[in-house]
Parts: C-alpha cells; structure tokens; sequence
C-alpha cells in the first residue's frame, strides 16, 4: 500500500463512519472498484482508532460526566441522568457485541459481496429516507427508555451486515421512536464508542496472533487522517442535519446501490 491509498483509505473511514451511507461498504468496494490490494487488517485498526480518537474527543465533556457518574451508581450514588445515559449506551451495545461474536465468520466472508452490499445500501437507505419523513421528532436522547434502547442495539445489530450503515440504521431507529435528527445522530455517535472500541479491539488481537511486520508509520499517518476527518465530518453533521435531512444521504445511497448493481451483476 503506498501514501495516496492510505491517505485516501483514511479520509474515506473518517468522512463516512459517522454518516448514514456505510464506511465498511466503501472501505470493501473502493480497493475492488480500483483495484488495489488489500490494505490489510494492521491499516483497518489504525483508521478504527482514528476514528474513535475523533467521537471520544468531541463528546469529552459529556463522556467524563457521563463516566463519573456510571461510577459513582455502581457505589449506590445518585443515578444522574448522565449515569442513566452510561448505562443505556451499554445495554444498547449489547446485541452487536452479542452477533458480532456469533456469526462474525458469516459477516467477513459471504455477506462482504457487492450484490449484498448494493441491496443493503438500497434498502436501508429508503429506509433512513421513510423515518426522516414519519418520525415525530420532539423527542430528545435523555428521553430513551429500555425499550427504546433494546430496539435501537437490535438495529445496530444489524449494521453488521456491510452496507447497511451502523450510524444509518441507528439513527433511522431513534426517529422512528420519535428522536430528532440531532438527538437520534447524538446517541447514535455515543453508541460506536463500545462498538469501535470492540472492533478495534478484535482486530487488533487478531493482528497480534498473525505476528506480521508492522509499517507504523503508514499506521500512524491513517490513523491521524481518519481522526481529523472524522472529527470534522461529526461536527458538520451535527450543526447541519437538521437544516438538511437526511434526502442527501437517502439520494447518494439510492445512487450508488445502483451503480453497485450496474458494476457486478
């Protein structure tokens, strides 16, 4: 892999992770579409911590409240509405932890074609486009009960499939519980804390028992690209969702399953 492909690899994890149009989609099509080798699992856990760096730097402030209180209600203090929120981004990650263990072999080899990946990337996206039109919107992320939350870990659950879209599906989840744009977006983002560390944490371990040769500095150059990037993306995002909707998302989403369709039937 030389320069241009990481730079590229990594603007392209960090823009997309935290978008409803599916990183793990183009993070498997680009070096297919242009016929790349595979980066390798070394540079996919470098991008991964990039862009946790990214979301655990732009909620600092509500992670350290929401961390201290978590600790203070395991000692019986008071249970905040920031140890509550601790304690249901948890249950929510759940599922996906759950699923990704049992059937990651199924994840990483069958479901990785590109025809899964164009369906997914079609109907998950009319999907986001059906809750962005319906949802209520007049609820915010402090409002979640269990229930919603169960719901909302069970569509993450699902993001394990590529092209489907963690933020995506997530984020369709809380507006059709009635969440706005920002609320649904913000516990979205708080939820692929776990979620990336957990992934990150699989690969890495994987990556140890391989025992290849490391190229830090590409890694090192990946995952600073993919931190910044995704750190920018999040904060436009969020100023911007409720101005814009989700149709930008929904449209680009719709178009590129359809060239995925032209491409590799």
């Amino acid at each position: 892999m030389d320069t241009m492909q990481a730079v590229m690899l990594a603007l392209l994890q960090g823009f997309t992770e935290f978008l409803p149009i599916s990183s793990s989609a183009h993070l498997v099509l680009m070096p297919r579409l242009l016929g790349w080798e595979d980066q390798g699992l070394a540079f996919d856990v470098a991008v991964h911590v990039g862009t946790l760096i990214a979301v655990v730097v732009y909620f600092r402030h509500e992670l350290t409240k929401m961390l201290r209180d978590w600790l203070q209600s395991l000692t019986g203090g008071e249970q905040t509405q920031e140890a509550r929120l601790a304690w249901l981004v948890l249950l929510g990650t759940l599922p996906v932890a759950v699923t990704g263990f049992l059937l990651h072999t199924l994840v990483e080899g069958a479901l990785r074609a590109p025809l899964v990946i164009a369906t997914t990337t079609i109907v998950f996206g009319v999907l986001l486009g059906w809750a962005d039109h319906r949802g209520r919107r007049v609820r915010d992320e402090t409002t979640l009960r269990v229930s919603d939350v169960l719901i909302i870990g069970i569509a993450q659950a699902v993001a394990l499939v590529p092209g489907t879209s963690r933020s995506g599906i997530t984020m369709t989840a809380g507006m059709m519980l009635g969440l706005t744009r920002t609320a649904a977006a913000r516990f979205s983002f708080l939820l692929s804390i776990p979620v990336i560390a957990l992934a990150g944490g699989y690969e890495a371990v994987t990556l140890a028992e391989l025992a290849e040769p490391v190229a830090w500095g590409m890694l090192l150059l990946g995952t600073g690209i993919a931190a910044i990037s995704a750190l920018l993306c999040i904060h436009l995002f969020l100023r911007l969702i409720e101005y814009t909707g989700m149709l930008p998302f929904v449209v680009y989403r719709l178009a590129l399953g359809a060239f995925l369709f032209w491409m590799f039937l």
